[in-house]
């Protein structure tokens, strides 16, 4: 059974000073609509790209968003930061209305979108959670059957008559969260204040919305960055980029979309997302397995090649190196850097510096790489997610077998000896 429907969910937002409009232009709005035409500024608006300067006054947060959610199911929302998420988020939650489209829903909806949400700072804990009810349309009975569960979850019982003013953001979201999931809404959205909580407590709120949809039946929306939890709890995930929806399928294949897209570019110079001083810079990256013209391959020798702008000319004795390998998730595989070897350095400017791997111990998949460069002992150069590669499967251990995916990403070479006793 479907349970909640986005049609052609738009939303559009004025930029500057003044977030709504001018007189001037709701009077134009109100005069169009009486005559039966279609609002002017609707026409106007540019794609929302936050790095980019347009020459609109109007964005659009979000547009032409369409998707279906059936009862049970946990929808992942991912993207980058401004893709729209949380804008999505709010007009699911009737935080704020769409400038377009048609959001038709089953059931109560609860939300906890930022840390506090609902929550009156003057009030303790106790009351919040009995107040958070009443808005759910629960009774006072209903309210009390759960508030033990809704206290021990927290981890807040100490405190539960202390107002929550006085709370961290981490008690904040543990109490929001424990009253958001006992109070049985039909539809839960999260956003990304989890990451807020410590890591045992992000452990519990997962588990908890597995079991929730699961064991209960009802239905999740769940945001994060944490690509890690969004596989671990969501059966299906939806891409934003720029407002607009660019994937809409399986987990794994959503994340591997948003990740390539994100951080496959062989070409570094115009990345705006780096830090440091800039006095070594890495402008290209060529990955390849046993030649230029092969993808890496498991078993086989593999390069990385880096092209570096040395404006001051330094050598490689002052110059560190170091490239971390995360897997599609996000969780980290290994770890290379030059500060790691004994080497005699060249004394000749430092531009090109190559990582050579006489045997890839990674298994197939596509892997994410972080660049850091450090030089004269200062941050040069860092970029997250800086490009991706991909691994395709091979003969590793020599005996007509593939290793399967899902039970190594890790390739060891080992021995077996058979003794007699």
């Amino acid at each position: 059974m479907i349970i909640l429907q986005a049609t052609n969910i738009s939303k559009q937002y004025r930029l500057g000073t003044i977030g709504t409009g001018t007189v001037s232009h709701d009077l134009n709005r109100w005069w169009h609509k009486v005559r039966g035409k279609d609002d002017p500024y609707l026409k106007i608006g540019e794609v929302n790209k936050r790095d980019t300067k347009g020459a609109s006054d109007y964005a659009w947060a979000l547009r032409d968003i369409n998707f279906e959610v059936q009862q049970g199911e946990v929808l992942g929302i991912i993207g980058k930061n401004g893709a729209g998420k949380s804008t999505l988020l709010k007009i699911l939650s009737r935080v704020t209305s769409p400038t377009t489209g048609e959001i038709k829903t089953r059931g109560r909806i609860a939300s906890l979108l930022e840390v506090g949400t609902g929550f009156h700072p003057e009030l303790t804990g106790r009351e919040n959670i009995y107040l958070n009810g009443a808005i759910l349309g629960m009774t006072k009975k209903e309210i009390q059957a759960k508030e033990a569960e809704i206290i021990e979850f927290s981890g807040c019982a100490r405190y539960v008559d202390t107002p929550v003013k006085r709370y961290s953001s981490g008690m904040r979201v543990r109490l929001a969260f424990a009253v958001a999931a006992f109070l049985e809404p039909d539809i839960l959205v999260i956003d990304e204040v989890l990451a807020v909580g410590d890591a045992e407590f992000q452990k519990k709120a997962i588990g908890k919305m597995q079991d929730i949809s699961k064991s209960d039946g009802r239905t999740v929306l769940f945001v994060s960055h944490n690509m890690a939890a969004v596989k671990n709890l969501c059966t299906r995930a939806i891409v934003l980029e720029h407002g607009q929806t660019v994937f809409n399928g399986g987990v794994d294949e959503a994340i591997d979309f948003y990740l390539n897209a994100k951080s496959d570019r062989l070409a570094l110079r115009d990345i705006k997302n780096r830090k440091g001083n800039g006095v070594v810079k890495v402008e290209a990256v060529n990955v390849f397995g046993l030649n230029p013209q092969q993808k890496p391959q498991s078993g086989q020798p593999f390069t990385m090649s880096f092209d570096l702008d040395n404006g001051k000319g330094l050598s490689a004795k002052h110059v560190q190196f170091d490239v971390r390998i995360d897997d599609s998730v996000g969780q980290r595989i290994a770890w290379l850097s030059t500060s790691l070897l004994h080497a005699n350095h060249a004394e000749a400017p430092l531009q090109v510096l190559q990582f050579q791997i006489d045997k890839l111990n990674l298994n197939k998949g596509i892997y994410h790489c972080t660049l850091y460069v450090k030089a004269e002992n200062t941050v040069s150069d860092w970029i997250q997610n800086a490009f991706s590669f991909e691994v395709v499967e091979g003969d590793y251990y020599g005996a007509g077998k593939l290793v399967p995916v899902n039970q190594s990403k890790m390739l060891i070479d080992f021995k077996v000896n058979y003794i007699d006793v």
